[in-house]
């Protein structure tokens, strides 16, 4: 396995969420390669440690290399992970699905296309079982897998979606040309090649 070394969730929330695409997930060894994230940290308004620690986001606040977990609107659950500075994270948005894909469709609930999987990150974490008991876990131990990028993607970096404070700040980073993404980046966006 080629496991990202510790150092690398020490890394600026940025950094971390740029080098983070073409990495590989799993969770008890069903995902797949990231190919989308957003980066969030405590000075950020839209970032759910804007307002200091709580129970809730109380996981932004300790090791890096560990998974933050919440659930939104009571349904989804989303997963971060956590980096750099206390109170910073990166939200996983999408991952193109290699692993275990027939059992993603029976946690998903329906038959449907493969793109759509895991694409946005309620689904995914539908899709690889992620959910709360998961908030605290080390990305670095089972059931999770983290393994570093198998080459170096093209990177499209563009404003976050999905929410309305500092929504327009340049922290939602991609796979240039993915059909994976949950959403495509807008023409205005900017691309450049991962260092």
């Amino acid at each position: 396995m080629r496991a990202l070394p510790p150092d690398f969730y020490t890394q600026d929330v940025d950094q971390v969420a740029r080098g983070l695409i073409g990495a590989t997930l799993r969770c008890e060894g069903v995902g797949g390669v990231i190919v989308e994230t957003e980066a969030y940290d405590a000075a950020d308004p839209a970032s759910h440690s804007f307002a200091g620690r709580t129970a809730r986001n109380a996981a932004m606040f300790g090791p890096v290399g560990h998974a933050y977990v919440y659930r939104i609107y009571g349904l989804h659950h989303c997963l971060n992970i956590v980096c750099g500075v206390p109170g910073s994270a990166v939200l996983i948005r999408a991952i193109e699905p290699r692993h275990g894909i027939e059992r993603m469709r029976e946690r998903r609930g329906m038959a449907m296309r493969e793109r759509d999987l895991c694409a946005g990150p309620g689904r995914l974490c539908q899709a690889l079982g992620i959910d709360l008991a998961c908030d605290g876990a080390t990305l670095t131990q089972p059931p999770f897998e983290l393994e570093r990028p198998v080459v170096m993607p093209p990177i499209v970096i563009g404003p976050r979606i999905g929410i309305t404070r500092a929504a327009d700040r340049p922290r939602r980073f991609g796979w240039a040309g993915s059909p994976w993404l949950s959403k495509a980046f807008s023409t205005n966006s900017s691309a450049s090649q991962q260092e």
